[in-house]
């Protein structure tokens, strides 16, 4: 009894290793497991993560893309751009060329067309003081007016040209018109009957005398006896009488005798 009483705690020591060891391998077990789930979990969540980031990645990826194609096709917009603007470029360089062409060849013409506006002047001068002798005022002015605006260097080459031609189109026009006007023939004042360059008569107001320029004497020569009919012809001129047939005094031109 004594000895078996004796090997009791070592039974007991026993017993109890058997119930702590089942005990602490079922808290390594739970430990490990709770690792690996936290391990699972944790893996779980790197996961999502990475699929999170992917999908942002994958979003952003189709966002460049999409910013890409646009951008591709806004350089090819401006290449077209481009190559117009050069096609334009190129086209200004050529006009620019020709436009420098023509301001040389503007120049040379110049060199000719100066003297020749001054040679038309001159001309038209000597035209009018070989006409019949009416408005002589008024013509003369224009020709002094030609000769000034040749000396002024804010008018353009071409515009002098142009009024060099409207004088020469008014001396023309007189050819073709018929008028009436008053004026001094020496210290008498009269009234000048002019048909076109092919009558210049004239009358005093009293109807006193009457004559006309004769072009192949130029002097004024008395003609009394076409008083009435240029009475006649200046109310015509006048617009105070209907156009009517008239006997003026035209002379003759002069014909060279044959020897």
């Amino acid at each position: 009894m004594d000895q078996h009483r004796r090997r009791r705690p070592g039974a007991y020591v026993a017993l109890a290793l058997m119930a702590v060891l089942p005990l602490g391998l079922a808290v390594a077990q739970e430990r490990t497991l709770n690792t690996a789930l936290s391990e699972q979990k944790a893996g779980v969540q790197d996961a999502a993560r990475s699929q999170a980031r992917i999908a942002q990645l994958a979003d952003e990826t189709t966002e460049l893309l999409g910013e890409y194609r646009v951008t591709i096709q806004r350089l090819d917009r401006v290449r077209i751009y481009n190559e117009n603007l050069q096609s334009l470029v190129n086209d200004q360089e050529e006009e620019k060329l020709d436009i420098q062409r023509q301001l040389e060849s503007f120049q040379e013409v110049q060199q000719d067309i100066i003297p020749l506006m001054y040679q038309m002047i001159d001309d038209l001068e000597r035209f009018i003081e070989l006409d019949m002798p009416f408005q002589l005022t008024e013509r003369r002015n224009r020709v002094q007016m030609l000769r000034d605006i040749m000396e002024q260097s804010d008018v353009t080459v071409s515009e002098k040209y142009r009024q060099i031609m409207n004088a020469y189109q008014i001396e023309a026009d007189f050819g073709r018109t018929t008028e009436a006007y008053d004026g001094q023939l020496g210290d008498r004042k009269v009234d000048f009957l002019r048909v076109g360059r092919i009558l210049l008569a004239y009358q005093t107001p009293d109807r006193a005398e009457t004559g006309f320029w004769n072009k192949n004497t130029r002097e004024w020569e008395v003609a009394e006896e076409f008083r009435n009919d240029v009475v006649e012809g200046l109310r015509i001129a006048r617009q105070q009488a209907a156009p009517n047939l008239l006997r003026l005094p035209i002379p003759a031109p002069e014909t060279e005798q044959v020897q």
